[in-house]
């Protein structure tokens, strides 16, 4: 149990994981709070709910309570580097949702919502789940007091005998 949390939450990344993690967290947590509570403008569960079922995302409440709890919760786990690389597959997987769901028929560009902003944050999100939090993390913290190996490459698989 102890090399699976190991794996999880190991990185060799170095602090430009930082760079990375903490606006696309705050972003997709905006988003989110869009989603989930009505902050910044947004529709709350309710109204995307509504919006969701219009374009034919059914059960529509349902689908707008996932989609928001993985971009806000997603989101600051992702700002934090607490369990960086299970959010980072969260809402990786939620932005192929919505670039496939919503985006994908519109081209390429945002400004006929196309889906380049939604791809842009899932390229974020996969490479944060392949390269882990990095140096400046919750996720370093817990490794390193925990007594596991600090710069243990968890991206590593061992080969077969």
């Amino acid at each position: 149990m102890n090399r699976i949390i190991n794996t999880v939450l190991s990185s060799n990344a170095g602090a430009g994981a930082l760079i990375l993690r903490v606006p696309v967290g705050i972003v997709l947590a905006a988003h989110g709070s869009q989603k989930l509570f009505g902050w910044f403008g947004g529709y709350g569960l309710e109204g995307t709910g509504q919006w969701m079922a219009s374009i034919g995302i059914e059960p529509g409440f349902a689908m707008a309570l996932l989609a928001g709890s993985a971009e806000f919760f997603g989101g600051l786990a992702l700002a934090l580097g607490l369990l960086t690389r299970p959010a980072a597959v969260v809402t990786a997987f939620t932005m192929l949702v919505a670039i496939f769901s919503v985006h994908f028929s519109n081209g390429l560009f945002l400004t006929n919502n196309g889906y380049e902003y939604a791809l842009s944050l899932f390229a974020a999100t996969a490479a944060l789940a392949v390269q882990g939090a990095g140096s400046v993390s919750v996720d370093r913290w817990l490794t390193h007091r925990s007594g596991q190996p600090r710069n243990s490459n968890a991206a590593s698989i061992p080969a077969a005998a």
